[in-house]
């Protein structure tokens, strides 16, 4: 009797583990049922895209649902899916039918996403410099495109682009220091230098000692590259891309270091003439005039302060470095200028002629690119004195010219021509424009009228001296409403046009002249 009851409890122990089993297996397998309630919808068809993703009893999760979906596409990959998700379904209340659990219905919506994808954007980082973005794969390629530029100025490597984080930034902003082999070597092994993000703390450490350049002989200095750096602002930012939009190392590099030609600002200085504009900056004189809308030619005033637009030639990023250089050579000595408030800005004499000097520099020179934009001289041993050039220069704005009528057809040009009618000169001394008999004329600059009157060919003509130095003459006139002796100023009445003397027909005819010979008047109005 005992025994049976040992044996009937084990059978009763076993079935209640079977019965546990089968309600786990039905949990799990079988197929669950919508509840049924009276006049309520609990079957809803679920579709995506157009897609059919099974049965659900409720839609309250719907959207959580495709969330999920959307985050398990890329859970295992650093990239993030953008995809249509056009949900839609079909309701309807029954007394009984089969619904699948959310879980199964997850992973097929995932499934239709991801076959429907329209763009897998991949983790990136954006380089802006300047005007110019490139975008790359990694921090490595963005290390390594910045490594190139430094490269190309440096030949023993000596100097390594870095990244660090902008902890003053919301967003995962990178920024750019330039360090020596050295100092990287030394920051990874300083857990403080690490900590800040950068190696502000380990350079301001640095103590440099000055030694007196009497002292030391040419051979004790240190020659080479002192310092490197990017001369522009560089910004490294986090982003996530197409793999169409992502370059490859050799394209970024490729677009930074090739040159691009893009138009910058140059400062007129004291002394400075347009030619010599030109040759400071390389530049076609006639380039710079294209570009300056207020330049008429090479003859046009310039005014110290006066902002240019000039054109140069330069890579997307810039490399400054200084060098400290031991260089033999021969120097000139800056010019001197005597200035003479008498005389126009545009008359200058030279009283004392230049010659080279000869002499032994240490110098610490700053480059941009390949262009030098700075030298301080350390040491200097001059073996023959450089004689400075001086230059007297005038203080006084000379004046300006205007066109001396309003309106007027340009009939004739300056220079050679055939002559318009007999007698006429082939070699025009100025210029003709047609116009009405008694049109208004005007003084194109102030100054003492020396002629007014009859002037054989010119018919009744006027002749105005300019304080410059310059003589201004009106011919072809109906009437003269000025007198010998008289001052003018720009802008005044002076004449009416007509078609008197050697004339074709009614015209004004003007000229400029300089030390009494005529010039193209074209060149000097305003």
């Amino acid at each position: 009797m005992k025994k049976m009851t040992r044996h009937y409890k084990r059978l009763r122990f076993l079935r209640i583990k079977v019965a546990a089993l089968v309600i786990l297996i039905n949990i799990i397998f079988v197929p669950t049922f919508c509840k049924y309630e009276k006049d309520a919808e609990n079957l809803f068809h679920i579709f995506v895209n157009g897609t059919d993703v099974g049965y659900l009893g409720s839609i309250d999760n719907l959207q959580d649902m495709i969330a999920d979906a959307r985050r398990q596409i890329g859970k295992d990959k650093d990239m993030v899916v953008y995809a249509e998700a056009d949900v839609t379904y079909e309701s309807s209340s029954v007394m009984f039918a089969e619904v699948e659990s959310e879980h199964t219905v997850r992973e097929r919506i995932a499934g239709v996403i991801a076959g429907d994808a329209a763009d897998v954007l991949q983790h990136a980082y954006t380089m802006r410099i300047g005007d110019y973005t490139v975008n790359l794969a990694s921090s490595d390629d963005v290390r390594e495109v910045l490594q190139s530029a430094l490269n190309l100025f440096e030949e023993r490597q000596q100097f390594v682009a870095t990244l660090a984080s902008d902890t003053s930034r919301e967003l995962n902003v990178l920024t750019v220091s330039v360090i020596t082999n050295e100092e990287a070597k030394e920051a990874e092994e300083s857990a403080d230098v690490v900590k800040t993000a950068g190696f502000d703390a380990f350079l301001d450490s640095a103590e440099e000692v000055e030694l007196d350049s009497d002292i030391l002989s040419f051979e004790n200095y240190d020659y080479g590259i002192m310092d490197m750096n990017f001369g522009d602002n560089i910004e490294i930012v986090d982003s996530y891309l197409t793999a169409d939009q992502i370059m490859s190392v050799q394209e970024a590099i490729d677009m930074v270091v090739s040159v691009q030609e893009k138009n910058t600002i140059y400062e007129v200085q004291s002394g400075d003439t347009l030619s010599e504009i030109a040759i400071k900056t390389e530049i076609p004189m006639d380039k710079i005039i294209e570009l300056n809308a207020n330049l008429d030619n090479e003859n046009s005033t310039i005014r110290v302060g006066d902002e240019l637009i000039v054109t140069t030639v330069e890579p997307p990023i810039s490399v400054e470095r200084t060098e400290q250089e031991y260089i033999e050579e021969f120097y000139d000595e800056d010019i001197q200028y005597v200035d003479n408030d008498d005389w126009y800005t545009t008359e200058q004499v030279t009283l004392q002629q230049p010659s080279a000097g000869r002499r032994n520099i240490v110098a610490k020179i700053s480059y941009k690119n390949d262009k030098e934009v700075a030298r301080e001289v350390i040491k200097e041993e001059v073996l023959m004195e450089a004689v400075p050039k001086i230059v007297e220069r005038g203080t006084k704005i000379p004046p300006s010219y205007i066109k001396p009528l309003s309106g007027g057809r340009m009939s004739s040009g300056y220079g050679g021509r055939k002559a318009p009618t007999k007698g006429a000169s082939t070699n025009h001394k100025g210029i003709d424009w047609a116009t009405p008999v008694g049109t208004a004329i005007y003084a194109s600059s102030g100054g003492v009228v020396t002629k007014a009157g009859w002037g054989s060919g010119y018919g009744n003509v006027v002749y105005i001296k300019h304080p410059d130095g310059k003589e201004t003459r009106y011919g072809h006139l109906s009437k003269v409403l000025v007198s010998p002796g008289q001052t003018v100023k720009q802008g005044q009445k002076i004449a009416l046009s007509g078609n008197t003397g050697r004339s074709t027909g009614p015209h004004l005819h003007f000229e400029i002249r300089i030390n009494g010979a005529a010039v193209n008047p074209l060149k000097y109005l305003n």
